[in-house]
């Protein structure tokens, strides 16, 4: 798969990417409806101090206002506060109010006793719906936050899906074409044991031409096991060794000796002893699907080639 070209995924790797997504989703709308009722208690708590210190700041200022007034023996005046309204409850109305902080009506009100019946003044009762706007607006604010957050979130979950499933995808299809190269190399050896097997169970007698056809098949099968448990994917890896090049080159050589023989090819080696760092088993593997592939596609009574020295082979 090349890079920058669109994956086009199979039944399976949607069901992983969607999965992937809607957990990933789920767990971060639960994280901002979590964090957005937080950030909105909170600021509702602080609107609502706010609210109630404003509330007692006109009544204590009102009750200033009286108190001075009747001291002074001068004339009462009271301010305007927008949004904000008051009434003055005279002696003989106490007993229908009761001090404290409440809401009522759609209004938050405060009911204060700070006048101390200065100019036959009982309470200050101070009320506003400002509180109940700016909460709305607050509400307005927090879930289009919690939107544009969320939104965001679904960006970038996709595109982290999309990410997740980029090597997940390739490896997939590495594999799936690594299956249908072994099912293709498969079919050659499994029809020669066959027909081996058939013919000598037909003949019942065992001629050295029968028996090298199978032995054949079963080392091509036993080259394509080896290929198979090449595809590992424990943790646990072979470790690197030195390896000695031309011993594992003609170990190979001798092993596919009776397939280049029944092809009429030959096999010569000009070796000069090497060693590699590599793992042993790879370098059989890499030399042996070198070696099969080459007799595989070469024409019959010719001649493969193989050669090492320091730093450079070829076959």
């Amino acid at each position: 798969m090349c890079e920058g070209r669109a994956i086009s995924l199979n039944d399976l790797e949607k069901r992983s990417f969607y999965s992937f997504l809607a957990l990933y989703l789920v767990s971060s709308l639960f994280f901002v409806l979590l964090s957005s009722f937080w950030y909105y208690s909170s600021l509702k708590a602080s609107l609502e101090n706010e609210t109630y210190y404003k509330l007692t700041h006109i009544a204590d200022n009102i009750s200033g206002r009286i108190i001075n007034a009747q001291m002074k023996e001068i004339s009462l005046a009271l301010p305007d506060e927008e949004g904000y309204s008051y009434t003055l409850v005279p002696l003989e109305e106490k007993e229908a109010y009761r001090v404290g902080y409440f809401e009522e009506d759609g209004y938050k009100v405060l009911v204060s006793s700070s006048p101390q019946e200065h100019l036959n003044v009982a309470y200050v009762v101070v009320k506003t719906q400002e509180y109940f706007k700016a909460l709305n607006a607050l509400k307005q604010d927090v879930i289009s936050i919690a939107g544009v957050v969320f939104l965001a979130i679904f960006f970038i979950s996709f595109i982290l899906a999309k990410l997740f499933m980029r090597p997940v995808h390739k490896r997939i299809e590495q594999i799936e074409e690594f299956i249908q190269d072994v099912s293709h190399e498969l079919n050659t050896p499994i029809t020669a044991l066959k027909m081996s097997a058939s013919r000598a169970i037909k003949k019942e007698v065992y001629d050295k031409k029968i028996l090298t056809n199978i032995s054949i098949s079963t080392k091509q099968l036993e080259t394509i096991y080896n290929s198979l448990t090449y595809l590992n994917f424990s943790d646990k890896q072979e470790s690197s060794t030195d390896v000695a090049l031309g011993d594992v080159v003609r170990r190979v050589v001798r092993y596919y000796g009776e397939l280049s023989s029944a092809k009429g090819i030959k096999v010569q080696t000009d070796i000069e002893e090497v060693s590699l760092h590599i793992i042993e088993s790879r370098a059989e593997l890499l030399f042996s699907n070198l070696l099969s592939n080459a007799i595989k596609y070469s024409m019959p009574e010719s001649t493969i080639y193989y050669h090492t020295k320091r730093g450079t082979f070829y076959h």
